[in-house]
């Protein structure tokens, strides 16, 4: 896979997928973390003398032009970021945007409107896939977040344009995510959270297989705790996958492989914050639910963390969006800084946690990617970076 700096861009239209799908609140960008994540891509090609065009998508609107969806903000926000005006075309295919990208100066910058107002970008529709090609000599994917969906612009155009590679954010995330997969540095950690079992079966499963050392808290604990015997009161459980996470506790015992669950927990009447919270250990009484770990899990998951040299995070300790229950899933951020490890944090709350402390530049690498994250430690070929190989 090449990569952008391998390439010769100097007065060429250099076609640059990135993922702006980002929220918007009031007509402004309210988080610009993937906005600034793209900026060292963009930037190189400018300084190469490009004439960038730069591609996104954001939210859902099924193949709908609505003006809730538009670009126009994030347009905004970037010209803001790089102290310059960036235009902000009508649509993304069609003769009006061809004479935009043929007026286009190198190194100004174009953003297409959104890639989802036609139908034909999810669907990779292939006249929607060329008539995205022919803005372009140069294709650069750098929307590792969208790496999971085979879609027009992240796949069926890239046969069409001469040239690919991935951008600096694309080689980034795959450099971190593949070493922990096939070169860790040892020994390598997982922490894991987020709510629910089945929807991280896979990559437990995978993780467990290369790591050295797993901690599991979140939601997801619960059932893994249930299947020990251990009392879990209101808090959910998946009953589908009880001898599931017995089967993985095993498996993990037999290779000599810690997997450390909660051992005390958080505790409240309801989910809102608006009960009290309690310490309860090991298990949870009737009519409570586990709202976070306690705090002997966190002096427990950050002493253990410290014996790592690689660790990975996806997913909060606890109800993160509630200020009473945020404590266990921030308490990581401090853990994995401490730890003096590689840390690669995924995305979702996890990294919202790491923005949130203020710490981010003392976390190795905080992906921009979800289900993007999730499906690659699985194990799994993305769509947009195999298109980028060969």
């Amino acid at each position: 896979m090449r990569v952008i700096t391998e390439l010769r861009l100097a007065a060429k239209r250099t076609f640059i997928r990135v993922d702006f799908n980002v929220p918007v609140a009031q007509n402004r960008v309210a988080d610009a973390t993937r906005i600034r994540a793209a900026l060292p891509t963009i930037r190189f090609a400018q300084q190469q003398n490009a004439r960038v065009i730069l591609a996104s998508h954001l939210g859902r609107p099924k193949g709908q032009r609505t003006p809730q969806a538009s670009l126009a903000p994030v347009a905004a926000e970037l010209s803001g970021l790089m102290g310059q005006q960036v235009t902000l075309a009508p649509d993304c295919v069609g003769a009006e945007v061809e004479a935009m990208v043929d007026a286009l100066v190198p190194g100004h910058v174009l953003l297409l409107e959104n890639l989802r107002f036609h139908p034909g970008e999810e669907k990779n529709d292939p006249d929607f896939a060329r008539a995205l090609a022919r803005l372009a000599d140069v294709y650069v994917n750098d929307a590792f977040g969208t790496a999971h969906r085979a879609h027009a612009s992240t796949v069926g155009m890239v046969a069409y344009v001469p040239e690919k590679a991935a951008g600096l954010l694309m080689h980034r995330e795959c450099e971190y995510l593949g070493k922990i997969l096939y070169a860790p540095d040892r020994p390598l950690y997982a922490l894991l959270g987020g709510a629910k079992v089945s929807d991280k079966l896979a990559v437990l499963e995978n993780l467990l297989r290369v790591v050295d050392g797993m901690l599991i808290g979140g939601a997801m604990a619960y059932t893994f705790l249930r299947a020990q015997g251990t009392e879990v009161g209101l808090s959910p459980v998946e009953d589908a996958l009880l001898d599931t996470a017995a089967r993985l506790t095993e498996q993990a015992r037999s290779a000599g492989k810690v997997l450390l669950l909660p051992v005390d927990h958080r505790v409240a009447r309801s989910l809102d914050g608006s009960a009290e919270v309690e310490i309860s250990s090991p298990g949870i009484p009737p009519g409570r639910y586990g709202v976070d770990i306690g705090p002997a899990t966190e002096r427990l998951f950050a002493s253990e963390l410290k014996k790592a040299r690689t660790i990975f995070w996806n997913g909060p300790m606890g109800i993160f969006e509630v200020e009473a229950s945020a404590h266990g899933t921030m308490s990581m951020v401090d853990a994995l800084i401490d730890s003096g490890a590689v840390t690669v944090v995924g995305g979702g709350d996890s990294a919202a946690a790491v923005m949130r402390s203020g710490k981010a530049e003392r976390i190795s690498h905080v992906s921009t990617g979800g289900g993007a994250t999730l499906e690659f430690l699985e194990g799994r070929t993305l769509p947009g970076i195999a298109a980028l190989e060969g």
